[in-house]
């Protein structure tokens, strides 16, 4: 056997020798005082289930506590001696309360009562009546019974003060053990917080540079767009002051598309929502009318304030628009571009902005399909404010239409 295995017993071991001895040397000593070694062996079972029971307190508290049971029957029934070392009894009454189980701890309480009982019932066949039985002391013992019943009830004590002190413990045990698990799941608690709060920046960080992605690709997008047509249209003009003045707006929507990378950067860095000072919707179709495109621009209804998010949203969606119809539009045609303000007369308008693009095209287009990258960014920016986008295509005689609506709320917010 190793070591690691018998030394959770060496408490047990060592008070059941203890008891073995003290009961050994009791039965010689009553041996020695009755005159008979048989009686003295007759004495040696009990000593044996004392030590058992002892043993057996912490491990198997039920199975001690009925041992003390048949030890009280034994005397009962036989009018054996009480013998010293069942003293040691306490222990079980003790590890009864302290590790039992509910029904253990009840009955260890009541036979605590009961063990006095018995103890004053059989006093005169116990081992102090027969070693005091020749003495003063005896017969003051015999002659006195209120002093028998004084000496029982200080018995009553010294038995019953080891169950509650085992209740006590057990108490204070459970309460440790509670605090200790509440700490515990303090600890798990503030770790999934950690957990959650490290996710969220992480998600945060991701949302930022999706965010950075979409409107460097609109910006980009949108000005390449517009300086490629400016660029194309250049090569067929004859007159130098045209192709200065095509030069010069060049270098405007250059200037205009490096300005509005770097306040994107800018914005990124400094907050997670758009501030809304982002240009004018009248601006982007001048833009476009100056690349060379011809542009119908339509406004219907009175124009409104809008929020700052729908403001930024509604600048956005536009500039998508503009350039998905400028590289996948016909030049012979020119593209339309409406918005529709909100109308009191119209209840389902009464809080949004439509606006509305619509080009020609021969092809099939990836951009104009809805599938498109810049086609995602503008559903994700509209879905964050509440708006959403519709994206539909018309076979004609003269070639495919496109016509893109974005339905912005006025004042819409992020959610």
């Amino acid at each position: 056997m190793s070591e690691t295995s018998w030394r959770p017993w060496l408490p047990e071991a060592i008070a059941v020798l203890m008891v073995l001895v003290v009961g050994v040397t009791e039965a010689v000593l009553l041996s020695a005082v009755a005159g008979s070694l048989a009686f003295g062996l007759t004495q040696v079972p009990q000593v044996l289930v004392v030590a058992g029971a002892v043993g057996l307190c912490r491990r198997a508290p039920g199975a001690a506590l009925a041992g003390v049971w048949g030890l009280g029957l034994l005397h009962v029934m036989t009018g054996a001696p009480i013998m010293l070392t069942e003293f040691a009894l306490t222990a079980v009454f003790f590890g009864g309360a302290r590790w039992g189980r509910p029904p253990t701890v009840l009955t260890s309480a009541l036979s605590v009562p009961l063990a006095v009982v018995v103890a004053y019932v059989l006093s005169g066949s116990s081992t102090a009546g027969l070693l005091l039985g020749g003495s003063p002391l005896g017969g003051i013992l015999r002659q006195d019974p209120a002093l028998l019943l004084v000496l029982s009830l200080i018995a009553l004590l010294v038995v019953a003060a080891p169950w509650p002190a085992g209740l006590v413990m057990r108490f204070l045990v459970r309460a440790r053990n509670s605090r200790a698990a509440m700490l515990v799941a303090e600890d798990v608690a503030a770790g999934a917080r950690r957990e959650t709060e490290h996710a969220r920046e992480v998600a945060d960080l991701r949302d930022q540079q999706t965010r950075l992605a979409r409107d460097v690709h609109d910006v980009v997008g949108h000005s390449l767009a517009v300086i490629l047509a400016q660029a194309e249209s250049g090569q067929y003009l004859d007159d130098d002051a045209k192709l200065k003045k095509t030069l010069q707006t060049i270098a405007t929507s250059a200037r205009s598309s490096l300005q509005d990378v770097r306040q994107v950067l800018s914005s990124t860095r400094e907050s997670t929502v758009d501030d809304g000072d982002t240009g004018e919707l009248d601006e982007l179709i001048a833009g476009v009318r100056d690349s060379g495109h011809e542009i119908i621009a339509t406004d219907r209804g009175t124009g409104c304030e809008l929020s700052p998010q729908s403001r930024a949203v509604a600048y956005r969606v536009l500039q998508e628009m503009l350039t998905n119809a400028i590289k996948h539009g016909r030049r012979d045609r020119p593209i339309t571009a409406e918005r529709h303000w909100p109308s009191a007369h119209q209840p389902g308008d009464a809080d949004v902005l439509r606006i509305e693009v619509t080009n020609m095209t021969e092809t099939f287009g990836r951009g104009q399909a809805g599938t498109g990258r810049g086609v995602d960014g503008m559903r994700r920016r509209l879905a964050s404010i509440g708006g959403h986008l519709d994206v539909r295509r018309r076979a004609e005689p003269a070639g495919t239409s496109f016509r893109v609506t974005a339905v912005v709320p006025v004042r819409g917010g992020a959610r």
